[in-house]
């Protein structure tokens, strides 16, 4: 594997985006996308106890006990400030909380995924292109920005047709921050630059919409496929 240009270092954020082998649409379905929440959530951690698959065979009940207790424990390889899902390929901002951990957590979310549609869809091969690319966030203007691109992304891509859509795009952190429903995220580090939280988040993200849509259809132009 070649050597990464951008090291990732313990305590720096980083915006991690991948995309599937020939652009094709791998996060469509429902039933998939809450399986790569399921390995989102799972995955943040390091040493686990036990497999996946064998995890979500687990109650409710069982699986938020082990959750919790691995929180309480702060065993994590990452912290997930925010993600969306597109299509063909998917945004994360982490936070490295161990030596390797964002290697390891994207390896292993790519990994299971691939065999999880490999599985489903009698398929061989890899899903998502080789190296996952790495962008350190340097400033706190860059990380809550990048937060909106992220959470804007399904618009600004014509994924969903009209900005309210997004209030029901449920494939990505979005609907965690805007308090309307519970998740894995560390929202304080992003939340915490807003005075009314929640509210002035909302009216951030949403006021640039349009400009956001407009800049990714010039460049789309722009670049040759």
């Amino acid at each position: 594997m070649a050597l990464r240009k951008t090291p990732l270092v313990n305590g720096q954020i980083y915006h991690i985006f991948n995309r599937s082998i020939d652009r094709k649409p791998i996060f469509i379905h429902q039933k998939e996308n809450q399986r790569a929440f399921n390995t989102l959530s799972f995955y943040r951690f390091s040493d686990i106890p036990v497999r996946l698959s064998y995890f979500l065979t687990w109650s409710d009940e069982r699986k938020d006990q082990l959750l919790k207790e691995l929180e309480k424990n702060k065993n994590y390889l990452v912290k997930v400030l925010c993600f969306c899902l597109m299509p063909n390929h998917f945004h994360f901002l982490l936070s490295q909380e161990k030596e390797g951990g964002i290697s390891k957590f994207v390896a292993q979310f790519q990994n299971s995924y691939t065999r999880y549609l490999n599985i489903k869809y009698k398929r061989k091969g890899h899903l998502f292109e080789g190296q996952f690319k790495a962008v350190r966030v340097e400033t706190d203007e860059q990380l809550v920005h990048l937060s909106r691109y992220i959470h804007l992304n399904p618009y600004s891509l014509f994924v969903v047709k009209q900005i309210d859509d997004l209030f029901s795009y449920s494939y990505s952190s979005l609907q965690e921050y805007l308090g309307k429903t519970s998740g894995f995220c560390d929202r304080e580090i992003i939340l915490s630059h807003f005075k009314n939280l929640k509210e002035e988040y909302k009216k951030f993200i949403f006021d640039q919409a349009d400009y956001q849509r407009e800049i990714e259809r010039i460049k789309h132009l722009t670049l040759e496929e």
